[in-house]
This record gives C-alpha cells, sequence and structure tokens, in this order.
C-alpha cells in the first residue's frame, strides 16, 4: 500500500493541522458515555426541581442564578435534576419528609464536589492544604453554593477575595502602619488555596515566590539588587521571610521593611 505524501506548502501543513484539531475535538466532545454521575441513593428515583423548591423555595429562588445552575442535567425523561444533580435522587427523602441520611449533603463530604472538580481533589492530597479532608471544613466555608458566584466577593461588591480568607485568618487582615502591597492583590498571588508541596500552601518555598513581584537588577558582576539594596549575601541565609530580615510578610507596625 502507498501511502499519501504529506503536503509540502505552508497552506498543506495548516490544513492537515487544522483537521488533526478537529478530530480530536470532536472525540472529545462526542461521546457515548456518561461524564459526570449524580450521587446516587439507594432505592431513590429523580423528583424533579419543581419538587425540591416546595420546602427549599428559599434556596430555590437564589439557585437560578448561581454558578452551579449551569451543571444541572436532565434524566431519562427530560425532567430537570438540577438539585439533585449534587444532592442525589430526591424521592427517598420527599417521602420521609426529609431528614438526614436520605438526601446527599456535599456540605458534609467533599466527595460531591470532587465528582466535577477532580484536579481539587489532587490537590487536597498535597502535603500543605486546608483541612478538608479530615473534615474540618467543608468546601461551602469559602464557596457560595446555591446563589450568585460561586467564589463569593469582588467584582462591584465592598469586598475582595481575601475577605473569604480573612474570616478565618484574622490576624493577617490588617490593617498594618506598613502594608504589604501584595495583599491588594489577594492570599491567592502567594499562596496556593487548595493545595502545595510547599509548606503554608506557598506557591513556591524559597525567594522565588517574592522575586515574581519584587525586580531584582545585575548592575555589577557577581552583585544581585533588590530594592536598590545588594542582597548577594542575604538570599544564601535563607528565605525573604526566614532570615530575619523580612519575617511581617503580611504587614508590620514598626518597619516598613516588614520586620516585627
Amino acid at each position: 500500500m502507498k501511502l499519501p505524501r504529506l503536503p509540502r506548502t505552508k497552506g498543506g501543513w495548516l490544513a492537515l493541522g487544522v483537521s488533526a484539531w478537529t478530530l480530536l475535538f470532536i472525540s472529545c466532545v462526542s461521546v457515548d458515555r456518561t461524564l459526570v454521575a449524580p450521587p446516587s441513593i439507594a432505592g431513590a428515583t429523580y423528583v424533579g426541581d419543581e419538587e425540591c423548591s416546595i420546602c427549599h423555595s428559599d434556596i430555590a429562588d437564589g439557585f437560578k442564578h448561581a454558578t452551579h445552575a449551569k451543571v444541572s442535567m436532565k434524566d431519562e425523561n427530560g425532567t430537570v435534576i438540577g438539585c439533585e444533580t449534587c444532592h442525589g435522587p430526591g424521592s427517598v427523602h420527599v417521602d420521609a419528609g426529609g431528614g438526614r441520611g436520605t438526601i446527599v449533603n456535599p456540605g458534609r463530604s467533599p466527595e460531591t464536589c470532587f465528582q466535577c472538580h477532580l484536579d481539587k481533589r489532587g490537590e487536597f492530597s498535597l502535603p500543605s492544604t486546608h483541612p478538608l479532608l479530615t473534615g474540618q471544613m467543608t468546601c461551602a466555608d469559602c464557596h457560595e453554593l446555591h446563589s450568585g458566584k460561586a467564589l463569593p466577593y469582588g467584582g462591584t461588591q465592598l469586598a475582595s477575595a481575601s475577605d473569604i480568607c480573612t474570616k478565618c485568618h484574622t490576624m493577617q487582615s490588617g490593617p498594618y502602619a506598613y502594608e504589604h502591597e501584595a495583599t491588594r492583590e489577594g492570599c491567592t498571588v502567594c499562596h496556593s488555596p487548595h493545595g502545595s508541596v510547599n509548606a503554608k500552601m506557598l506557591k513556591s518555598r524559597n525567594q522565588n515566590l517574592c522575586l515574581q513581584c519584587h525586580f531584582q537588577q545585575q548592575s555589577v558582576d557577581g552583585h544581585i539588587y533588590i530594592g536598590g539594596r545588594d542582597h548577594n549575601n542575604f538570599l544564601p541565609n535563607g528565605t525573604c521571610w526566614s532570615a530575619g530580615c523580612h519575617e511581617a510578610v503580611h504587614g508590620s507596625h514598626v518597619n516598613n521593611s516588614l520586620r516585627f
């Protein structure tokens, strides 16, 4: 069998590339299997959102505009099962008049969230994380599940994403006489909130974290200047916050170099 010649023109290679990406795209979106399966409850069937709203009208009204409303599914009869996508089929719960054990409560376990957020399951398995898997907190402590954006604050609201963090981390909230400008951008500039291989969920374990913002200049061979000061002898002594120089990384009341 004679193999076809590969196109040698620029247009030919472009056409080949487009064809390859098209096949890849189709293979990713055209599947005949369930990509995300709602939680299962023994003996329960789907009842639809209208049945849920009878008792949970306050939640149902707000959920229409929630980020998670976009992941609503339909059962085999075409009935929308938005609530049951995360809480499981509700017939047993309805027949019992409510109560624990008859419905899935993602607020008590992150496993329902992990069905879609697979990457977060991996991040929470890293050495330094929030205590989610030990049951000391839930996804709902930081995320709004039933109304508005899943990540509250920000945008036109008079609050920032860091306000989520400072609900628990009150000592880091300030105000400080000498603030660290990075805190204006939010905690996630330095921290990976779901988990990290570094202590304190830092994005980097050493000076590289600070040097993402603090410009370094090598105007003299063998010397590194940061903030106009020669740091050549400082950098080998440890991180910026552990070498006795800038321990007050969130802000200081006594020193503009962020010292205690």
